[in-house]
């Protein structure tokens, strides 16, 4: 996605961080809502996840749908979850495929990438998440990689999991990762609380899709926020004290140690990444591909800002 803008809201809460989302337009001819909880002041990073958009329920009809054209990216992987609507993604790979509810289409663009999102003619309500891994140094100019997997539905004590990235209640997705992660779609029973075995190295992050009365260790969260438990946890208790089942995404893995610079769809280690990725895009080198089969043309990229883009870093959990 095209992306630009920063939440800046935060509370503490029973040893809970509480991250509140902002409304950003995302880019392109369409300026469909979404909902951004990360990246923001508060906190850069939960793990290696370091973008996190939340979408819908929007009537197509409303709001024109998606139509992002194509765009680039570096140093990072996307992730896409859908829980209603159909998204057609094509990228400078040549893949031409299909984002449906339930399954995870991963896209690695390390060196560089582009692709483009649009949602399908017989979509009616389109409802998701789309979230952003930051390659650690070593990797970060990885070859381009799409994957897809769709996950098992499994029954944990009232709460239905579907684990697209990761490990949890015994269950591991195939999808590769550069850095250990967690990823996982939790729709809790109503009037539920269920409790989850968890790798203490991790933190975690829970963002709420639906559920009015959800609470992360004690700690309430509404619906589009995100609630973050430091490392050191075994296990994460999840409440939904609701009459109807809740909807949350669950993101986990080790803090990330590494200081990362964040502009428009690119992630590198200093403002010079960042200038040299943007003159490529500009110049349509190869270092990004084409796209086929869009009908229209690529997004521009933004002005670079009249400073130095610093590096960013988690500061410390409280």
């Amino acid at each position: 996605m095209d992306h630009t803008g920063i939440a800046i809201e935060a509370d503490i809460e029973g040893g809970v961080e509480v991250l509140t989302a902002r409304d950003v337009p995302l880019g392109g001819p369409r300026a469909m809502t979404v909902r951004r909880t990360l990246p923001q002041r508060a906190r850069t990073l939960i793990g290696a996840w370091c973008f996190a958009d939340h979408y819908g329920p929007d009537r197509v009809a409303d709001s024109g749908g998606m139509d992002v054209a194509p765009h680039p990216h570096t140093g990072l992987q996307t992730v896409s979850w859908l829980f209603s609507g159909e998204i057609e993604h094509r990228d400078s790979l040549g893949t031409h495929a299909l984002v449906r509810p339930g399954e995870i289409n991963l896209m690695t663009g390390g060196h560089g990438i582009s692709h483009t999102e649009v949602s399908t003619p017989g979509t009616t309500v389109l409802h998701g998440v789309q979230l952003w891994v930051a390659l650690p140094d070593e990797h970060r100019h990885a070859p381009r990689e799409f994957q897809h997997h769709a996950p098992t539905p499994l029954r944990v004590d009232g709460a239905e999991l579907r684990v697209f990235l990761g490990t949890l209640a015994g269950d591991t997705s195939p999808v590769r990762t550069f850095t250990p992660l967690l990823g996982a779609e939790v729709l809790i029973d109503a009037g539920v609380t269920v409790t989850l075995d968890v790798d203490p190295r991790f933190e975690h992050g829970l963002l709420v899709d639906d559920g009015d009365d959800v609470r992360l260790d004690g700690t309430t969260l509404r619906p589009a926020e995100l609630g973050y438990a430091a490392p050191g946890r075994t296990s994460l208790t999840l409440t939904n004290d609701s009459d109807r089942p809740a909807r949350t995404i669950l993101l986990g893995g080790p803090p990330f140690e590494e200081e990362i610079v964040m502009w428009w769809n690119f992630i590198g280690r200093s403002h010079q990444d960042i200038v040299e990725a943007r003159e490529d895009w500009e110049r349509a080198a190869d270092r990004f591909g084409t796209v086929e089969g869009y009908p229209g043309e690529r997004l521009p990229a933004p002005a670079l800002p009249n400073a130095v883009i610093t590096p960013r870093k988690n500061r410390s959990p409280r």
